[in-house]
This record gives C-alpha cells, structure tokens and sequence, in this order.
C-alpha cells in the first residue's frame, strides 16, 4: 500500500544544469499520487519549458509573486501551509545560500521562510563551490535549523572538475522523499546518545595532544536522528562545526570528561553511538605551568585513557543498541571486526581516513557498514550527511527486530 498518497509535495527547481532530472522526480512522484506544486526559479526557466513540468504534474508552475491567476498576497502563505514537503532539486549555491541567510526575494525564498513542513535540498553545483567555507556553513546552519540534504554525489561534472557537486540521480532522491513522507518520526519516542568531535589531552596550560575530527559526521548523525523525531544528547569534544540547536549539547574536552558524561548518561539511551574521535593516550602529568623553550629534548609520558564505547559495549542493556565508529588508514575491514567483536557493539561504521575526500574535515566518507551477522555494506565516498540516513535506517531496522526478540523471549 502506497502511504505517501494524498501527500504535497512542492518542488523547486533551480537554475542548474542538472534541472532536467527534475523532470524524473515530478513525473515518479506524480504517478505515485503525490500532488506536485512546481515552483521555478527565472533561471530554471532559461533550462527546461515550464509547460515540461506542468504536463507532467497536471499543474501550474510558479515563478513570480505577482501573477494574473493568483493571489500574491497569501498563495505562497497557502502552498507553504498546506505542503507535506519542500524539495528543491536541483538546489544550487544560491538558493542554499539565500535560504540560509533569510532572502526572501522570489515565490520560492519566501515560501521557504513561511513554511514548518520539512525541507530537502539536493545540491548541485561546482565542486569548488560546494567545498567553498560559505556553502558549507550555509549548509551547516540550515541543517541546525532542521533542513535536510541529500548529496552531492561525487564525480565528473558538466564542468569538467571531478569531485563531490553533483546531483544525486532522481531515484535516489525520490527514496528520499517517501522516506521523509512515510516513516512519520520512525524514531519518535526513542533516546539517542552520540559523541562526537575531538578531545584535547593537556601537555600544559596552553598546550594539548589533540587529533583532526571536525564533528561533522557525529552532527550530521544527531540531525538526521532529530529530524525522525528522536530525542537526542550530544556529547561533544571540540568541533569545527555547530550542533543542531534541538539537540541537548554537553561540552567535554577531554577523553576522561567525556567517559564521564557518558557513564551518567547512557541507562536513559536507546543507542549509544561513538562517533567521537576518542584519545587513546593523555599526558600522565600535565604541567601547572607553560614548557618553555630549552635546548633540551621535551619527554613527555602518556597514559591510557578509557575505552568509551568498549565500556559502553559490556555494560549495555539486552536491548540497547551501541554503534561504534572505526576511523583507520589501512587493513579497514580487519581492524573494525576486530573492534565489533572486542567492544561487543551491535553495528560498527569503518571508514578510512587520511585522504582528501574521506575522513577529518572532509565533507565525504569512504565507508563500510559491519554487522554482527558477518554483513558488510559498502558506502564508497559519500557525503556525510548521506551516510547519517544510511545509518539510521539500519537503527530503526535494528530496534525493531530487538523488539521483537524480547517479546519472544
């Protein structure tokens, strides 16, 4: 049975190459029974012929506030109200830019102001654009407000570059959607602990042992947990990123201060996820006052600090989830086994790390899925965001078959 019928889906469409895609997606979720508004920037319509999506939607497309057939006063108020859905595919620098910074100077800008119904950009753009620090912190705050992302995907461009940038294809984001229409808060009523970003060991005052996490993938992961209605606890070293404001936000800097955190937190957790680049090491003696310069080699003696998610693992509910992060530079697989079976962790996310697109700071990841049944499930550089819904799908199925086994026992 189709769940997502009688739905409203208003889809804006940008001025990227890549606009004809959006063809598909109007043409697919039509067929399906979704209502589809069209919305069309100027320069969309400098791409593809407004009547294109009109003939395959069975409606008209908007573009300007002020037109003969509407009133300018309340339609987009009206549309914004009554739609399941805002897609904007293709969702160029631009519109991701203006929708960030609160412009409101098209029928599209200002209905995505006025709208509470969810919001799902998929980029498509430049690959020097996309990296570029203003998108991505243009980015990074829609995704604080609530706003949802699918892609880039990654590869060669109509530009000629060859990196992340290009929209996913129709299918892809279409999955998408009937995910957001149809699993109406799938993780509503559940609690999730997450640690993420970095922990600094002090050496002095001034000085600490520290390693590259930026936080993205663990905010990435507690905003998508946020958006499927899950209460979320945020954990979090120092990261080059916000956390999404919904969430609760504990302030930790070191490995011994966030075990702490964990510990007094973890009995109310439904899944506990390591996502934290966790130091292995801290200084056994750190100095009251700053090291000065000597012509003499420093030393420095190093002590291990606790394993969180392995205590974690052993001391975890029959029906507690723990998901663990494993970040390696070689022997991928063999390393994060080894570390599913030792920990004792129901799911383990193996991604390497040490190369441009995948790993610390980078906004896409080279990853493989480790189950305890033995499957593997391959994500060869995706965007961060991307595997953060990968990754709940699998909590959802897997909270729902411990359910299920703890009625049968």
């Amino acid at each position: 049975m189709n769940t997502t019928s009688a739905k409203h889906v208003v889809l804006g469409v940008t001025g990227s190459i890549a606009a004809y895609k959006a063809c598909e997606i109007a043409s697919t979720l039509t067929k399906a029974g979704v209502k589809v508004t069209p919305v069309m920037t100027h320069s969309a319509k400098q791409l593809v012929g407004p009547a294109t999506f009109e003939g395959l939607t069975g409606n008209r497309v908007i573009s300007d506030m002020v037109e003969s057939e509407q009133n300018a006063n309340i339609d987009h108020i009206a549309l914004a109200k009554s739609a399941d859905l805002f897609l904007v595919a293709p969702a160029t620098a631009n519109i991701v830019g203006k929708a960030a910074n609160g412009i409101a100077d098209d029928w599209l800008t200002t209905a995505l102001l006025a709208t509470q119904a969810p919001i799902l950009f998929a980029p498509a753009m430049n690959t020097n654009m996309y990296t570029h620090t203003a998108v991505q912190k243009n980015i990074d705050l829609l995704m604080q407000r609530g706003c949802q992302f699918i892609g880039p995907a990654a590869g060669l461009l109509a530009c000629k570059t060859d990196g992340p940038g290009r929209m996913v294809e129709p299918e892809e984001i279409v999955d998408a959607v009937w995910s957001i229409l149809g699993r109406s808060d799938d993780l509503k009523g559940k609690h999730i602990l997450l640690t993420t970003g970095a922990n600094h060991e002090p050496i002095d005052p001034v000085r600490y042992i520290g390693n590259r996490s930026s936080g993205k993938m663990g905010f990435a992961i507690a905003q998508e947990a946020l958006a499927r209605g899950a209460e979320v606890t945020v954990i979090t070293g120092p990261a080059d990123v916000a956390p999404p404001a919904k969430a609760k936000v504990i302030q930790v800097e070191t490995a011994q201060e966030m075990s702490n955190a964990v510990m007094v937190h973890m009995d109310e957790a439904d899944v506990v996820i390591g996502a934290a680049a966790v130091a292995d090491y801290r200084v056994a003696q750190p100095a009251t006052q700053k090291h000065k310069r000597s012509t003499q080699s420093l030393s420095i003696e190093l002590c291990e600090n606790p394993d969180i998610i392995g205590t974690v693992g052993a001391q975890k509910r029959p029906e507690q989830l723990v998901i663990g992060f494993a970040a390696e530079t070689n022997d991928l697989i063999a390393h994060a086994e080894e570390k599913l079976n030792k920990k004792n962790l129901d799911l383990i996310v193996a991604n390497k790390v040490g190369t441009s697109n995948s790993g610390f700071g980078a906004e896409t990841t080279d990853a493989r899925f480790l189950f305890r049944d033995g499957t593997i499930e391959e994500h060869p550089v995706l965007p961060k965001r991307s595997l953060a819904d990968h990754l709940m799908n699998h909590i959802v199925a897997l909270l729902s078959k411990t359910a299920k086994t703890s009625v049968t026992h």
